[in-house]
């Protein structure tokens, strides 16, 4: 489980074929700030733009980790078949501080950046919601873009899904890559995980007890 607080911005600086085709998947290397890995093991979970992957191979004096990615995730998420910049966050530990929301790590979609414009001192940011995950989104709700935890300002339905639009302040500019997207990026979403729940009980045919 994750918080969407991101801890550190990662870069994956190579990404290896796994097998002779697509469906096999790629290694990526990543580096991270000093001393990011202390106490982090091979095996343990880190979140990749808000993507959960297994450390498979850790160098920690280097400050590097390797995660492999499989065919269908990369298929189901964005950005992570190339080098680039990355939100990180270790997974959760009991009794750390729950800053944003239950997180899972399972990216639901991928969305798209419809706009990025100045609000004042921040910025708003509308990112276009696939029709499958429209419904799991509210105002004042949360939504996870690209690992970050962040609460929706309003939603707009369009026939092709939703438009989100959600409020981005300077710190979260600084300290994460959503100040590096722009109109037409592709980021990956979770909706949150109580809403999945919520319409499950609701949608499934009723089941009577024995």
């Amino acid at each position: 489980m994750f918080t969407g607080i991101v801890s550190a911005i990662g870069t994956i600086t190579r990404t290896q074929p796994l097998g002779a085709t697509a469906d096999f998947g790629l290694r990526l290397a990543i580096d991270t700030p000093q001393g990011y890995l202390q106490g982090v093991a091979l095996g343990d979970s880190i979140a990749l733009n808000g993507a959960c992957m297994t450390v498979v191979s850790l160098d920690a004096p280097r400050n590097r980790f390797e995660v492999d990615v499989s065919g269908e995730s990369l298929l189901r998420t964005a950005a992570l078949d190339k080098p680039g910049r990355v939100n990180l966050e270790l997974a959760l530990r009991a009794g750390d501080r729950l800053g944003g929301h239950l997180v899972s790590g399972h990216v639901d979609g991928v969305g798209s950046i419809e706009q990025m414009r100045a609000a004042g001192e921040s910025t708003e940011m509308v990112v276009l919601c696939p029709a499958d995950l429209a419904r799991f989104v509210a105002i004042k709700g949360s939504l996870v873009v690209n690992g970050v935890s962040l609460t929706v300002n309003r939603v707009h339905d369009r026939p092709d899904g939703c438009d989100v639009s959600i409020n981005l302040i300077p710190h979260t500019l600084a300290h994460t890559t959503l100040g590096e997207l722009m109109a037409g990026s592709r980021v990956n979403l979770e909706v949150d995980l109580i809403a999945r729940y919520v319409e499950r009980l609701v949608s499934a045919p009723q089941i009577q007890a024995r």
